[in-house]
């Protein structure tokens, strides 16, 4: 898949196909999650940047993608699930690496609400969290149900709920949709070519892959979450960069997000579109690895 190294990795009694790079002996795991309808490829200019700064990379299709473990049933797909998947793969890397230390964890749109999940969960410890162009849960849940624009935002999603159509709609002609979910939402259409979608598309049509993608929206949808429950408090130092022309998710849903989150830094992005690491890897880069590093972040603060 367009030149990345791929192994597969057992964890939890499934079989994850990764993206990999970096010393296989490194103390410390950069572990990258996908979005929606992204796969591993989404980190393509993130990969060999954080292993050149001395990380293992990880970077798994997860359930459902690729040529990983594609269980079926929506129930499958939970968020329950979807955090154990992540418990698992670093309990993997943990049991093939000597010197295993410490676990940096990067999520981008679906990707990135997992990682918010398992960073408030915390089944398994992490030194730092990277999040991409997703707000918090919380905030989220709050512009649901109080912010028109956003729910009008999210009606794809409650149209993801529907049995079959989705499917449909998204695999005529020859997933034409996948190429429009990029290239129509992106501000620099050029850094979405043919080559690049057709990577998209093929992962989209796989046999039961539309499905399964799909899913993890429906679970979603059917989860029932108690409105009082506890928001535990984040306690890792988190990085959040968001390109400010996404047009599934307002800049007013990161407002807030420092109630949630005790150490905190947020770039925005301006002429940048949802799929920020792909649009502008070059500006996402040296925000991150500023931050790593303990300099000056560059990008805008508001």
């Amino acid at each position: 898949m367009s030149g990345l190294h791929y192994e597969f990795v057992e964890a939890g009694g499934l079989r994850f196909e990764v993206a990999t790079a970096g010393d296989p002996a490194s103390e410390r795991l950069a572990l990258l999650l996908h979005g929606f309808p992204e796969c591993a490829f989404s980190w393509r200019h993130q990969i060999d940047f954080l292993a050149a700064r001395g990380f293992r990379v990880w970077a798994p299709n997860q359930r459902g993608y690729g040529n990983s473990a594609m269980p079926r049933g929506v129930r499958a797909y939970r968020i329950e699930e979807l955090v154990a998947d992540v418990a698992n793969l670093i309990d993997a890397w943990r049991a093939l690496s000597p010197h295993a230390k410490s676990v940096q964890l990067a999520g981008h749109d679906w990707g990135a609400m997992v990682a918010w999940e398992f960073a408030m969960r915390r089944p398994r410890p992490i030194e730092r969290l990277a999040i991409f162009n997703v707000p918090h849960p919380a905030l989220f849940r709050e512009a649901l149900r109080t912010n028109r624009a956003q729910r009008r935002r999210s009606l794809y999603a409650a149209f993801f709920q529907l049995p079959w159509l989705p499917e449909l709609l998204l695999r005529r002609r020859g997933g034409a949709a996948i190429d429009e979910a990029f290239r129509g939402m992106a501000v620099d259409k050029s850094r979405f070519p043919d080559d690049v979608l057709a990577v998209y598309r093929a992962n989209a049509l796989r046999p039961g892959g539309l499905t399964a993608m799909l899913n993890w929206y429906r679970a979603l949808g059917r989860r029932r979450r108690d409105a009082a429950a506890a928001t535990p408090k984040i306690d890792v130092p988190t990085l959040m960069v968001w390109g400010e022309e996404d047009r599934a998710l307002g800049k007013e849903l990161t407002f807030g997000t420092d109630a949630y989150v005790s150490d905190l830094t947020l770039r925005y992005l301006p002429d940048v579109s949802h799929w920020v690491q792909q649009e502008a890897p070059e500006r996402v880069n040296e925000i991150w690895g500023a931050w790593l590093d303990g300099r000056e972040v560059p990008g805008n603060r508001a």
